[in-house]
């Protein structure tokens, strides 16, 4: 008599290690929640309840999509999300900890190569559609699709800036700046302005204000830099795993950890 085998498993995180981190993280984030609603902290409140969503978020879409998310890539993304909006928001380690927003970034840049090289992969294997691309071809798409994402970040993080007066793009005290605004021939030429050790404010009723900086403060654009080329630097690096991935024909051991498939259905057994 044949029966279908049905899967024991149906929770959303099968490998034990990736359920171990989700749960973990879901605990702290609701913890931190709680303290926020305690506190009348709504904007811890609403970060919190975002992550949470954002942690559910890669179980559903693998659910919907039907694609096996390998565990090693399910557990950077949910690190991923804590570290951005619980550590990096509420508890300030984008001002507090050196590098920490560099480092995010660059992990950004590394995951959305991968998930930019899955999706054209996975259409590359399938039958309904009638296109093949090379290796590299495919490894230029992951790059481009990383990049895109990360130039799209810094529209947004602008637009908070400009129109909600945020601060997204943090700003860096230089000691130099370069700029024909201050050519006073007005002819296009570079005015240097160097060993800048404060900045003064002049505010509208004429009293002025010492800002201690150090230097001039730089509005966002060096910040902007930096974040888009640690990402050209993450998407460049899972580029080359994914063009050896392809070229091996899914050999590569470390590709494997980070690039999602389509899952396959059961057949039925005697």
């Amino acid at each position: 008599m044949a029966r279908n085998r049905k899967k024991k498993n149906n929770r959303p995180y099968q490998n034990q290690a990736t359920i171990t981190v989700y749960l973990v993280l879901r605990a702290l984030v609701i913890l931190t929640l709680v303290r926020g609603v305690f506190r009348r902290e709504y904007q811890t409140v609403f970060l919190c309840a975002l992550s949470l969503v954002l942690l559910v978020l890669p179980s559903i879409i693998s659910k919907k999509m039907k694609i096996v998310l390998p565990s090693t890539l399910e557990i950077i993304i949910l690190l991923f999300v804590y570290a951005a909006e619980i550590l990096g928001e509420i508890n300030s380690f984008y001002v507090r900890v050196p590098h920490w927003d560099t480092m995010l970034h660059t992990i950004n840049g590394f995951l959305c190569a991968a998930i930019g090289f899955a999706l054209v992969d996975m259409m590359n294997r399938n039958d309904r559609f009638s296109f093949q691309l090379s290796p590299l071809y495919l490894a230029i798409v992951s790059f481009c699709f990383s990049m895109t994402v990360g130039v799209l970040w810094e529209f947004f993080e602008f637009s908070g800036d400009y129109f909600l007066g945020m601060d997204m793009q943090k700003d860096t005290v230089v000691n130099a700046i370069h700029s024909v605004n201050m050519d006073p021939t007005l002819t296009n030429t570079v005015v240097h302005i160097r060993d800048i050790t404060d900045t003064i404010l002049v505010h509208s009723d004429g009293t002025q204000e010492a800002l201690g900086l150090g230097g001039y403060l730089d509005i966002g654009i060096i910040d902007t830099m930096k974040d888009l080329f640690v990402n050209f630097i993450g998407a460049v690096v899972f580029s080359v795993i994914g063009y050896f991935y392809v070229k091996e024909k899914g050999k590569g051991k470390v590709a494997h950890r980070f690039i999602p498939r389509v899952e396959r259905s059961e057949k039925q057994e005697p």
